[in-house]
């Protein structure tokens, strides 16, 4: 019973939370109707449904469904090919990628991967890196603008988590969930250069003018490093469950705000790029996972507990929620045409038992 009702509580928060008053005075609100969305930036909204085998996709304008693409286990995370051509996605439980059509939503392939977590192409363009969680390693591979090709494999315990490059493309940096550590990797010898406790849990990781600003999820805090020294030089106390930072839009030709989420005390901290003091907190409920931006710096944000996104104004602190799947964690704006919604295919051009729009997996995929 105690179970059933921890499962059933997140459910029964999701529509009671979308209606209430928020603290710091905002408030969050139900999506808008259609009629108010003419000045919507048209586009794309891709959502990772990890508890649900599934991916979403969402015309950012209407907020409608235009397909829910079946995948066979469990996907958490993106990222789009350097010419933007792609969109990559990994089926961790699976071992498979995906390979998306990010304008239109559709599959254009599936590849064997093992244990695809999180991902990122270096700078130059040349190399994927994936971390895989369950696995304990890190591969690296090369990049052709048309293929993959393994280059190395790296065992590295404990749970490599998230992972961000160097401007210059040389070293790659890994959080290690199970070790407190941040690992830096060279891409030459692909073998790891140095390693430093940053905190429990560490998890995302992103470079900023010089430092590395990694989210300490087992505390309440950012720890920023010196990849020169090696050391933790400054905490940026930001709330519960510090999981990762998101830079913003640039500002005038320098670098946007930067927004760090806290899954625990549901919130969205935002840093003066400058100074990395806190200048803003966005209640966000329902953890408050990963985050995207369109073309109005608006937030897309997952919460991760509700089973549902976020669209957050970041100047009035405004929330519109809606309900995606079940535990969704990665997400990406992706601007471009509207594409008709699953509904109005559906309506138009299939019968009621077979929906427009819906990828099935590919039968001989291997796993």
């Amino acid at each position: 019973m105690r179970l059933l009702r921890r499962s059933v509580l997140p459910l029964l928060l999701g529509p009671v939370l979308a209606g209430v008053p928020l603290a710091r005075g905002r408030a969050q609100t139900a999506a808008p109707a259609a009629g108010a969305v003419a000045a919507e930036p048209a586009g794309l909204v891709y959502v990772l449904n990890s508890g649900e085998a599934n991916i979403l996709v969402l015309d950012a304008a209407t907020r409608e469904e235009v397909r829910r693409i079946p995948v066979l286990r469990e996907v958490h995370h993106l990222a789009l090919t350097p010419k933007g051509d792609l969109l990559l996605i990994g089926d961790s439980g699976a071992n498979e990628m995906l390979f998306l059509n990010p304008k239109t939503g559709e599959v254009v392939k599936r590849e064997a991967l093992s244990n695809p977590y999180h991902l990122g192409f270096s700078p130059d363009g040349a190399f994927l890196v994936i971390t895989s969680l369950r696995r304990d390693q890190v591969d690296i591979y090369g990049w052709d603008g048309a293929a993959l090709s393994l280059l190395g494999r790296l065992k590295l315990p404990d749970m490599p988590s998230h992972m961000a490059f160097s401007p210059d493309s040389k070293i790659v940096y890994v959080t290690l969930q199970g070790t407190r550590a941040l690992t830096a990797i060279s891409m030459e010898t692909r073998q790891p250069l140095w390693s430093v406790d940053v905190g429990p849990q560490p998890a995302g990781v992103i470079w900023h003018e010089g430092k590395l600003l990694v989210g300490i999820m087992g505390s309440d805090n950012v720890a920023v490093v010196d990849p020169a020294t090696q050391l933790v030089e400054r905490r940026i106390k930001v709330g519960r469950g510090a999981h990762a930072v998101f830079p913003g839009p640039a500002r005038d030709g320098k670098p946007g705000l930067l927004y760090v989420t806290s899954r625990v005390d549901s919130r969205i901290s935002v840093l003066d790029p400058a100074s990395l003091d806190v200048v803003k907190v966005l209640d966000v409920p329902g953890g408050p996972d990963c985050v995207s931006f369109d073309p109005q710096g608006r937030l897309w944000v997952t919460q991760r507990w509700l089973g549902r996104i976020a669209l957050v104004d970041p100047e009035t602190g405004t929330v519109e929620s809606q309900r995606v799947g079940r535990s969704p964690h990665g997400i990406l704006f992706e601007p471009g045409a509207a594409v008709t919604p699953v509904a109005a295919q559906a309506s138009a051009t299939a019968p009621a038992a077979a929906p427009v729009g819906v990828v099935a997996p590919a039968a001989a995929a291997p796993v």
